[in-house]
Protein backbone atom coordinates (compact mmCIF):
# COMPACT_ATOMS: atom_id res chain seq x y z
CA UNK A 1 0.00 0.00 0.00
CA UNK A 2 1.10 3.78 -0.72
CA UNK A 3 1.33 6.39 1.85
CA UNK A 4 -1.06 8.77 2.49
CA UNK A 5 -1.24 12.09 3.88
CA UNK A 6 -3.99 14.21 5.28
CA UNK A 7 -3.22 17.61 5.78
CA UNK A 8 -5.45 20.15 7.60
CA UNK A 9 -5.28 23.90 7.33
CA UNK A 10 -4.58 24.54 10.50
CA UNK A 11 -0.96 22.47 9.93
CA UNK A 12 -1.46 19.63 11.72
CA UNK A 13 -0.72 16.31 9.40
CA UNK A 14 -1.64 12.90 9.59
CA UNK A 15 0.43 9.92 7.60
CA UNK A 16 -1.43 6.77 6.73
CA UNK A 17 -1.93 4.10 3.96
CA UNK A 18 -3.83 5.04 0.38
CA UNK A 19 -6.97 2.42 0.54
CA UNK A 20 -7.96 3.88 -2.98
CA UNK A 21 -7.37 5.96 -5.84
CA UNK A 22 -3.55 7.70 -6.34
CA UNK A 23 -3.48 11.18 -6.76
CA UNK A 24 -4.40 14.70 -4.68
CA UNK A 25 -7.86 16.03 -3.68
CA UNK A 26 -9.22 18.76 -1.49
CA UNK A 27 -12.38 19.74 0.57
CA UNK A 28 -13.85 20.35 3.86
CA UNK A 29 -12.62 17.84 6.09
CA UNK A 30 -16.18 16.81 8.18
CA UNK A 31 -16.42 14.18 10.72
CA UNK A 32 -19.39 11.27 10.14
CA UNK A 33 -20.72 9.56 13.37
CA UNK A 34 -22.69 6.74 11.91
CA UNK A 35 -21.48 2.79 12.67
CA UNK A 36 -22.72 1.82 9.21
CA UNK A 37 -24.06 3.01 6.39
CA UNK A 38 -20.54 4.08 4.04
CA UNK A 39 -22.25 3.13 0.89
CA UNK A 40 -25.03 5.71 0.97
CA UNK A 41 -22.61 8.37 2.86
CA UNK A 42 -20.27 7.68 0.04
CA UNK A 43 -22.88 8.11 -2.81
CA UNK A 44 -24.93 11.18 -1.21
CA UNK A 45 -24.40 14.19 -3.49
CA UNK A 46 -24.95 16.29 -0.39
CA UNK A 47 -20.90 15.57 0.80
CA UNK A 48 -19.70 17.09 -3.12
CA UNK A 49 -16.68 18.85 -1.34
CA UNK A 50 -16.03 17.25 1.33
CA UNK A 51 -13.15 14.78 2.82
CA UNK A 52 -15.50 12.33 4.99
CA UNK A 53 -14.09 11.13 8.07
CA UNK A 54 -15.25 7.90 9.84
CA UNK A 55 -15.32 8.00 13.40
CA UNK A 56 -16.29 4.45 13.53
CA UNK A 57 -13.26 2.70 13.43
CA UNK A 58 -14.05 -0.62 11.15
CA UNK A 59 -15.48 0.48 7.86
CA UNK A 60 -15.88 -1.76 4.91
CA UNK A 61 -16.47 -5.27 6.19
CA UNK A 62 -19.49 -5.77 4.38
CA UNK A 63 -18.12 -4.63 1.09
CA UNK A 64 -20.11 -2.93 -1.44
CA UNK A 65 -23.36 -3.58 -3.51
CA UNK A 66 -25.25 -1.09 -6.42
CA UNK A 67 -28.87 -1.83 -5.00
CA UNK A 68 -27.61 0.51 -1.56
CA UNK A 69 -26.64 3.38 -4.24
CA UNK A 70 -28.12 6.65 -3.32
CA UNK A 71 -27.32 8.15 -6.40
CA UNK A 72 -25.48 7.11 -9.91
CA UNK A 73 -21.95 7.52 -8.11
CA UNK A 74 -19.96 8.49 -5.06
CA UNK A 75 -19.70 12.40 -4.76
CA UNK A 76 -16.57 12.42 -1.72
CA UNK A 77 -13.94 14.18 -2.50
CA UNK A 78 -12.11 11.87 -0.24
CA UNK A 79 -12.65 9.21 3.07
CA UNK A 80 -11.09 8.79 6.03
CA UNK A 81 -11.08 5.90 8.43
CA UNK A 82 -9.09 4.17 11.09
CA UNK A 83 -9.04 0.80 9.35
CA UNK A 84 -10.41 -0.21 5.74
CA UNK A 85 -11.32 -4.03 5.91
CA UNK A 86 -9.73 -5.80 3.42
CA UNK A 87 -12.53 -8.17 3.08
CA UNK A 88 -16.30 -8.17 2.64
CA UNK A 89 -18.13 -10.73 4.13
CA UNK A 90 -21.71 -10.00 2.76
CA UNK A 91 -23.57 -12.23 0.84
CA UNK A 92 -24.92 -9.05 -1.18
CA UNK A 93 -21.92 -7.94 -1.65
CA UNK A 94 -20.45 -7.27 -5.58
CA UNK A 95 -16.80 -6.35 -4.57
CA UNK A 96 -14.71 -4.86 -2.04
CA UNK A 97 -14.81 -1.54 -0.62
CA UNK A 98 -11.05 -1.07 -1.94
CA UNK A 99 -12.36 -2.02 -5.11
CA UNK A 100 -14.93 0.42 -5.45
CA UNK A 101 -12.46 3.46 -4.19
CA UNK A 102 -10.28 2.30 -7.45
CA UNK A 103 -13.19 1.86 -9.70
CA UNK A 104 -14.55 5.66 -9.07
CA UNK A 105 -11.25 7.24 -8.61
CA UNK A 106 -12.09 8.22 -4.88
CA UNK A 107 -9.07 8.48 -2.43
CA UNK A 108 -9.38 6.75 0.60
CA UNK A 109 -6.96 6.83 3.92
CA UNK A 110 -6.74 4.74 7.08
CA UNK A 111 -3.98 3.71 9.53
CA UNK A 112 -4.64 7.38 10.99
CA UNK A 113 -6.34 7.84 14.48
CA UNK A 114 -9.44 9.46 13.74
CA UNK A 115 -10.14 10.13 17.13
CA UNK A 116 -7.64 13.03 16.71
CA UNK A 117 -9.30 14.31 13.70
CA UNK A 118 -12.64 14.76 15.40
CA UNK A 119 -11.30 16.27 18.45
CA UNK A 120 -9.56 19.03 16.35
CA UNK A 121 -12.93 19.48 14.06
CA UNK A 122 -15.08 19.62 17.14
CA UNK A 123 -12.68 21.96 19.04
CA UNK A 124 -11.84 24.61 15.98
CA UNK A 125 -14.50 23.51 13.66
CA UNK A 126 -14.85 22.28 10.04
CA UNK A 127 -11.57 22.95 8.53
CA UNK A 128 -10.67 22.74 4.40
CA UNK A 129 -7.70 19.91 4.10
CA UNK A 130 -6.00 18.06 1.24
CA UNK A 131 -5.58 14.19 1.07
CA UNK A 132 -2.09 13.25 -1.21
CA UNK A 133 -0.13 10.31 -2.17
CA UNK A 134 1.64 12.49 -4.78
CA UNK A 135 2.89 15.37 -2.31
CA UNK A 136 3.89 14.64 0.69
CA UNK A 137 6.13 17.10 1.94
CA UNK A 138 4.02 18.61 4.87
CA UNK A 139 4.36 21.55 4.43
CA UNK A 140 3.48 22.19 1.11
CA UNK A 141 0.43 20.38 1.55
CA UNK A 142 -0.31 22.74 4.60
CA UNK A 143 0.02 25.54 2.57
CA UNK A 144 -2.38 23.74 -0.23
CA UNK A 145 -5.11 23.68 2.49
CA UNK A 146 -5.13 26.93 3.42
CA UNK A 147 -5.27 28.12 -0.07
CA UNK A 148 -8.87 25.82 -0.69
CA UNK A 149 -12.24 28.37 -0.81
CA UNK A 150 -14.57 27.96 2.23
CA UNK A 151 -17.56 26.38 1.77
CA UNK A 152 -19.21 29.52 2.48
CA UNK A 153 -20.15 31.03 -0.39
CA UNK A 154 -19.82 28.04 -2.74
CA UNK A 155 -22.92 26.61 -5.28
CA UNK A 156 -22.10 22.87 -5.36
CA UNK A 157 -25.57 22.42 -6.22
CA UNK A 158 -24.78 23.37 -10.36
CA UNK A 159 -22.32 20.41 -9.87
CA UNK A 160 -24.79 17.44 -8.89
CA UNK A 161 -28.34 18.27 -9.91
CA UNK A 162 -29.96 16.75 -12.61
CA UNK A 163 -29.46 17.67 -16.48
CA UNK A 164 -33.05 17.61 -17.40
CA UNK A 165 -36.67 16.80 -15.90
CA UNK A 166 -36.99 12.78 -15.44
CA UNK A 167 -39.41 10.63 -14.38
CA UNK A 168 -38.96 8.70 -11.00
CA UNK A 169 -38.67 5.31 -13.10
CA UNK A 170 -35.44 7.24 -14.85
CA UNK A 171 -34.12 8.94 -12.09
CA UNK A 172 -34.10 6.03 -9.17
CA UNK A 173 -31.59 2.83 -10.88
CA UNK A 174 -33.23 0.46 -9.03
CA UNK A 175 -37.23 -0.42 -9.77
CA UNK A 176 -39.26 0.53 -7.02
CA UNK A 177 -42.52 0.32 -9.57
CA UNK A 178 -43.67 -2.97 -7.45
CA UNK A 179 -44.23 -1.05 -3.77
CA UNK A 180 -45.97 1.67 -5.70
CA UNK A 181 -49.73 1.79 -4.72
CA UNK A 182 -52.03 3.67 -7.22
CA UNK A 183 -50.83 7.30 -7.71
CA UNK A 184 -52.88 9.97 -6.46
CA UNK A 185 -50.85 12.62 -6.82
CA UNK A 186 -48.30 14.46 -9.23
CA UNK A 187 -45.46 15.86 -7.28
CA UNK A 188 -42.59 17.68 -8.29
CA UNK A 189 -38.69 17.76 -6.87
CA UNK A 190 -36.36 20.17 -7.28
CA UNK A 191 -33.20 17.98 -7.42
CA UNK A 192 -30.67 19.93 -5.38
CA UNK A 193 -28.74 16.41 -5.14
CA UNK A 194 -31.65 14.91 -4.49
CA UNK A 195 -30.94 11.02 -3.18
CA UNK A 196 -32.81 7.95 -4.26
CA UNK A 197 -34.20 6.83 -0.93
CA UNK A 198 -36.93 10.45 -1.26
CA UNK A 199 -38.08 9.22 -4.49
CA UNK A 200 -39.05 5.88 -3.15
CA UNK A 201 -40.69 7.09 -0.19
CA UNK A 202 -42.83 9.44 -2.28
CA UNK A 203 -43.53 6.45 -4.80
CA UNK A 204 -45.26 4.38 -2.34
CA UNK A 205 -47.03 7.13 -0.68
CA UNK A 206 -48.96 7.17 -4.10
CA UNK A 207 -47.23 10.20 -5.54
CA UNK A 208 -45.78 10.49 -8.88
CA UNK A 209 -42.57 11.94 -9.07
CA UNK A 210 -41.15 14.01 -11.81
CA UNK A 211 -37.25 15.37 -10.63
CA UNK A 212 -36.68 18.86 -12.00
CA UNK A 213 -33.00 20.23 -12.09
CA UNK A 214 -32.70 23.00 -9.23
CA UNK A 215 -32.93 25.61 -11.63
CA UNK A 216 -36.69 25.25 -12.20
CA UNK A 217 -39.06 27.83 -12.63
CA UNK A 218 -41.81 28.72 -10.34
CA UNK A 219 -43.84 28.09 -12.99
CA UNK A 220 -43.26 24.48 -14.35
CA UNK A 221 -43.36 24.06 -10.19
CA UNK A 222 -47.10 25.52 -9.76
CA UNK A 223 -48.60 22.44 -12.27
CA UNK A 224 -47.60 19.93 -10.03
CA UNK A 225 -50.04 18.95 -6.61
CA UNK A 226 -46.83 19.74 -4.74
CA UNK A 227 -43.22 20.65 -4.50
CA UNK A 228 -40.67 18.35 -2.90
CA UNK A 229 -37.13 20.51 -2.11
CA UNK A 230 -34.21 17.99 -2.02
CA UNK A 231 -30.96 18.01 -0.09
CA UNK A 232 -28.12 18.99 -1.27
CA UNK A 233 -24.15 20.31 -1.09
CA UNK A 234 -23.18 23.53 -0.22
CA UNK A 235 -24.25 26.83 0.99
CA UNK A 236 -27.95 27.14 0.74
CA UNK A 237 -27.39 31.44 -0.13
CA UNK A 238 -25.17 30.56 -3.09
CA UNK A 239 -28.09 28.56 -4.75
CA UNK A 240 -29.51 31.74 -5.73
CA UNK A 241 -32.07 30.65 -8.82
CA UNK A 242 -33.54 27.76 -6.73
CA UNK A 243 -34.07 30.17 -3.93
CA UNK A 244 -35.95 32.57 -6.46
CA UNK A 245 -38.08 30.40 -7.80
CA UNK A 246 -39.22 28.69 -4.36
CA UNK A 247 -39.91 32.25 -3.60
CA UNK A 248 -42.53 32.78 -6.09
CA UNK A 249 -44.02 29.18 -5.84
CA UNK A 250 -44.75 29.63 -1.92
CA UNK A 251 -46.99 32.64 -3.10
CA UNK A 252 -49.20 30.38 -5.01
CA UNK A 253 -50.23 28.48 -1.97
CA UNK A 254 -48.57 25.22 -3.28
CA UNK A 255 -47.71 22.48 -0.53
CA UNK A 256 -44.13 22.15 -0.24
CA UNK A 257 -42.03 19.45 1.89
CA UNK A 258 -38.05 20.53 2.11
CA UNK A 259 -35.45 18.70 3.05
CA UNK A 260 -32.02 19.32 4.71
CA UNK A 261 -30.56 21.74 2.15
CA UNK A 262 -34.31 21.98 0.58
CA UNK A 263 -35.40 23.19 4.31
CA UNK A 264 -32.57 26.14 4.41
CA UNK A 265 -33.62 27.19 0.47
CA UNK A 266 -37.57 26.94 2.07
CA UNK A 267 -36.30 29.49 4.76
CA UNK A 268 -34.50 31.77 2.20
CA UNK A 269 -37.23 31.79 -0.15
CA UNK A 270 -39.77 32.94 2.95
CA UNK A 271 -37.51 35.67 3.81
CA UNK A 272 -35.22 33.86 6.47
CA UNK A 273 -31.28 34.16 7.39
CA UNK A 274 -28.86 30.54 7.31
CA UNK A 275 -25.46 30.58 8.95
CA UNK A 276 -22.57 28.24 8.88
CA UNK A 277 -22.32 25.65 11.86
CA UNK A 278 -18.96 25.22 13.68
CA UNK A 279 -18.62 21.63 12.43
CA UNK A 280 -22.08 20.87 11.22
CA UNK A 281 -23.73 17.61 11.50
CA UNK A 282 -23.09 13.87 10.13
CA UNK A 283 -24.11 11.19 10.64
CA UNK A 284 -26.84 8.17 11.95
CA UNK A 285 -27.82 9.24 15.53
CA UNK A 286 -28.80 12.80 16.30
CA UNK A 287 -31.29 13.30 18.92
CA UNK A 288 -33.76 15.28 17.49
CA UNK A 289 -37.08 17.12 19.65
CA UNK A 290 -40.72 17.41 18.05
CA UNK A 291 -41.38 20.53 19.76
CA UNK A 292 -45.43 19.82 18.73
CA UNK A 293 -45.20 15.90 20.44
CA UNK A 294 -42.85 16.06 22.71
CA UNK A 295 -41.34 13.17 21.29
CA UNK A 296 -37.44 12.48 20.73
CA UNK A 297 -36.37 11.03 17.42
CA UNK A 298 -32.99 9.57 16.32
CA UNK A 299 -32.10 10.65 12.92
CA UNK A 300 -29.95 10.70 10.45
CA UNK A 301 -28.10 13.94 8.86
CA UNK A 302 -25.87 15.89 6.59
CA UNK A 303 -25.32 19.68 6.73
CA UNK A 304 -22.78 22.09 7.54
CA UNK A 305 -25.60 25.48 7.45
CA UNK A 306 -28.62 26.13 9.56
CA UNK A 307 -31.39 28.36 9.40
CA UNK A 308 -31.31 31.04 12.36
CA UNK A 309 -34.66 30.78 14.53
CA UNK A 310 -34.87 34.73 15.19
CA UNK A 311 -35.43 35.43 11.60
CA UNK A 312 -37.83 32.36 10.90
CA UNK A 313 -40.20 34.28 13.52
CA UNK A 314 -40.34 37.12 11.91
CA UNK A 315 -41.36 35.93 8.58
CA UNK A 316 -44.40 33.72 10.07
CA UNK A 317 -42.12 30.73 10.37
CA UNK A 318 -42.39 28.52 13.73
CA UNK A 319 -40.03 25.97 15.25
CA UNK A 320 -41.07 22.29 15.05
CA UNK A 321 -37.92 20.49 15.26
CA UNK A 322 -34.78 21.68 17.92
CA UNK A 323 -31.41 19.41 17.90
CA UNK A 324 -31.13 18.36 21.45
CA UNK A 325 -27.32 18.37 21.20
CA UNK A 326 -26.57 21.96 20.16
CA UNK A 327 -30.13 24.01 19.84
CA UNK A 328 -30.03 24.63 16.44
CA UNK A 329 -33.09 24.44 14.33
CA UNK A 330 -34.04 20.79 12.55
CA UNK A 331 -37.02 21.92 11.16
CA UNK A 332 -40.16 24.55 10.98
CA UNK A 333 -43.36 25.06 9.10
CA UNK A 334 -45.32 28.42 8.51
CA UNK A 335 -48.52 29.28 10.20
CA UNK A 336 -50.13 30.43 7.61
CA UNK A 337 -48.94 28.40 4.36
CA UNK A 338 -49.00 24.82 3.48
CA UNK A 339 -45.09 24.62 3.67
CA UNK A 340 -42.92 22.30 6.20
CA UNK A 341 -39.42 21.25 6.42
CA UNK A 342 -36.81 19.63 8.51
CA UNK A 343 -33.18 19.70 8.50
CA UNK A 344 -32.42 16.19 8.98
CA UNK A 345 -33.40 13.04 6.59
CA UNK A 346 -36.51 11.73 7.19
CA UNK A 347 -35.75 9.30 3.96
CA UNK A 348 -33.31 7.81 6.32
CA UNK A 349 -30.85 5.50 3.76
CA UNK A 350 -28.59 5.64 6.11
CA UNK A 351 -30.09 5.92 9.41
CA UNK A 352 -33.52 5.03 11.83
CA UNK A 353 -36.86 5.33 10.20
CA UNK A 354 -38.29 7.55 13.33
CA UNK A 355 -38.85 10.30 10.97
CA UNK A 356 -40.78 8.97 8.27
CA UNK A 357 -44.06 9.90 9.38
CA UNK A 358 -43.31 13.49 7.54
CA UNK A 359 -44.16 12.22 4.15
CA UNK A 360 -46.99 11.24 5.38
CA UNK A 361 -47.64 14.81 6.32
CA UNK A 362 -46.81 16.13 3.52
CA UNK A 363 -49.34 13.71 2.24
CA UNK A 364 -52.02 15.07 4.18
CA UNK A 365 -51.58 18.52 2.98
CA UNK A 366 -51.86 17.67 -0.99
CA UNK A 367 -54.78 15.93 0.18
CA UNK A 368 -55.77 19.05 2.15
CA UNK A 369 -54.61 21.35 -0.86
CA UNK A 370 -57.15 19.61 -3.16
CA UNK A 371 -60.13 19.29 -1.14
CA UNK A 372 -59.21 22.80 -0.98
CA UNK A 373 -59.41 23.97 -4.71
Amino acid sequence: MKVAKLALEDGSVFTGRSFGADGERSGEVVFNTAMSGYQEVLTDPSYKGQIVTMTYPHIGNYGINEEDFESQKPWVEGFVAREFSAMASNQRATMRLDEFFRKHGIMAIDGIDTRAITRRLRLTGAMNGVLSTVELDDAKLVQKAKSIPKMDGLDLVKYVTCDRPRGWKDFVTHDVAAKAPTFRFKVALVDCGAKYNIVRELVQRGCDVTVYPANVPAEELAKYDGVMLSNGPGDPAAVTYTVASVRELVKKGKPVFGICLGHQILGLALGAKTYKLKFGHHGANHPIKNLLTGKVEITSQNHGFAVDEASLAAVGGEVTHKNLNDGAVEGFRHKTLPVFSVQYHPEAAPGPHDAGYLFDEFVRNLESSRKGK
